[in-house]
């Protein structure tokens, strides 16, 4: 079995695959955890079961369009695809929508979290795993009443929040500025440092069987019929009886090669990883006007933040850096002048409704789709990996996939 991808996704199900008795080849161009998975915000967060098209969200992204530091920025340009996936995804910006995902992204990141857990728990899986909860602090009236309502949204669905105000988050978090509108507390999301632990669970899955071609590039299916018979790469071909594509936001291309429409958008985020003066605040912060996350990784904080819809350009734009700096400015003591660990950015692969593309398309009789997990890869990556062992041992999902669908644009 050949997977593609060696991001948290890929590591993931190669594991799943492996523990199971499954042979597996893992395909990388890069390293394991060298794209998105490598220095994102590192939250799982199981609040997060709202898809980022939601409601007012695209109101929000049109009138940012123009300022290129802004949290969410969409760079002008005739381009038929992103032109293609903007209608569908104002197409899923309605509350209908939104209300038919959040049971299912409620129940898979919460066994995420549960899989992280015995994960994390076994020898050699150092990554920094807490579950303590975060902080969504507001420093706007505006702000906070738009939090309020999300957090009476997802309380229906069972999940847990706990309304904060200003001095409740000023005392929690000692390094927050005064001024704070209100927060609100999330109590079953965690955290950790994501590279470490992608990285950690492949050398698991190596233990277990697995082979990590690292340096790999797939480039090419040879097709029989129906089905993948082998996987071209920079190294020679794979053969192979099941294919998972889990390339990330470099999946479009390949599956285009074999005749697939996967509508899938760059998102590409930043992050700053830095050396505070003083203490790590105690659990993970979201700036949310300025949609910055703040989270503690041991004796480091990673600032991490925007998204910007601009292709796979992974030029490094100083005002997106600038942005998150000043969000930290603005909410925090004590950042001015920190020592900067490491600058990154990365591509998340944004599907329109905000909903990964998960399972078999009707075309291909031995691919597998894991892909287009958008903002929330961390927090589903665990389960998503069981649920593709499940198919490619040709097992009952263990979720409905109907909305996951990946050829559901089709």
């Amino acid at each position: 079995m050949v997977i593609i991808g060696a991001g948290v996704i890929g590591t993931c199900a190669a594991w799943a695959l492996a523990e199971r008795g499954v042979r597996v080849t893992v395909v990388e161009q890069d390293l394991v955890a060298s794209g998105a998975s490598h220095a994102n915000a590192g939250l799982l967060a199981t609040s997060h079961s709202v898809p980022l098209a939601a409601p007012g969200v695209l109101g929000q992204g049109l009138r940012w369009l123009f300022d290129s530091a802004s949290p969410f920025y969409i760079e002008p340009r005739l381009d038929r695809d992103l032109l293609r996936w903007l209608w569908r995804f104002r197409g899923a910006c309605n509350e209908r929508a939104v209300r038919r995902a959040i049971p299912l992204l409620r129940d898979m990141h919460r066994e995420s979290a549960s899989i992280y857990a015995r994960l994390t728990a076994m020898e050699g899986m150092a990554c920094g795993y807490e579950r303590k909860g975060a902080l969504h602090v507001f420093r706007t009236k505006k702000g906070y009443e738009a939090g309020l309502r999300e957090a009476k949204l997802i309380r229906e669905y069972g999940l847990s929040s706990g309304i904060v105000d200003g001095p409740g988050a000023e005392n929690w978090v000692r390094s927050l500025k005064p001024g704070v509108a209100g927060a609100i507390h999330l109590p079953e999301d965690g955290h950790l440092d994501p590279g470490a632990f992608v990285r950690a669970l492949a050398k698991q899955a190596e233990a277990k069987g697995a082979v990590f071609r690292t340096t790999t590039t797939a480039v090419a299916f040879k097709m029989a019929g129906n089905r993948i018979a082998a996987v071209g790469t920079t190294g020679g071909e794979i053969e192979a009886d099941e294919v998972v594509l889990a390339a990330g936001a470099y999946s479009p291309a390949l599956a285009a090669s074999i005749g697939l429409d996967l509508p899938i958008q760059a998102g590409k985020g930043y992050s700053l990883t830095v050396r505070p003066p003083g203490p790590p605040p105690p659990v993970p912060v979201m700036l949310m006007e300025a949609r910055v996350a703040v989270t503690p990784l041991g004796e480091l904080v990673r600032l991490s933040g925007t998204l910007e819809l601009v292709g796979m350009d992974f030029t490094i734009t100083r005002q997106r850096v600038q942005a998150i700096c000043a969000a930290a400015v603005e909410y925090l003591d004590g950042v001015e002048g920190m020592e900067v660990v490491e600058l990154w950015r990365g591509m998340r692969p944004l599907s329109p409704d905000g909903l990964p593309l998960l399972g078999r398309p009707a075309k291909l009789a031995n691919l597998i789709i894991a892909t287009g997990h958008s903002t929330i890869g961390m927090a589903s990556g665990p389960v998503t990996g069981r649920i593709v062992a499940e198919l490619a041992c040709r097992e009952k999902p263990s979720y409905d996939l109907t909305l996951l669908r990946p050829d559901r644009y089709s």
